[in-house]
């Protein structure tokens, strides 16, 4: 009887664990095979190459390391952690800019990407600006292909 409860409360502890991982994680794969739709400031790669023909500015959300780590080719990197710094290094790329805006960060979960469209937005760099649904982790299968 004693070794069903240690095995029960091993089983509930680790069912904890995985749903904290799960919930937080940026990662997280998706739990059902059902595609959300796009919301109006979301674009995905099919969207990008029909309406914009792919002539786009990336700005790369992630923080500094993972840009280093992978990045689409051209992109930008403006990290919400950063923002200031890596802002003044590519003020005059945004000034110069006349194609949409398509900023991404880590993952689906991940909202760092709609904070620093809201910061460009508002600071008035962007007009014409977009959120990649799905972030890098559906980018890095994209330019693997």
């Amino acid at each position: 009887m004693k070794a069903i409860s240690q095995s029960l409360i091993l089983l509930s502890l680790a069912a904890v664990a995985a749903f904290g991982t799960y919930t937080w994680h940026p990662k997280a794969p998706a739990l059902f095979l059902t595609q959300e739709p796009l919301r109006d400031d979301e674009v995905s790669m099919p969207v990008i190459r029909e309406k914009f023909a792919g002539e786009v500015l990336w700005i790369d959300a992630r923080p500094a390391d993972q840009f280093a780590a992978a990045h689409m080719p051209g992109a930008l990197n403006v990290s919400e952690q950063q923002f200031d710094e890596q802002l003044v290094q590519h003020l005059d790329a945004l000034q110069m800019n006349s194609k949409p805006v398509i900023i991404y960060c880590s993952g689906q979960k991940c909202e760092a990407s709609r904070k620093v469209m809201e910061r460009l937005k508002e600071m008035g760099f962007v007009k014409d600006a977009f959120i990649f649904k799905g972030g890098w982790s559906v980018l890095e299968k994209e330019i693997s292909k």
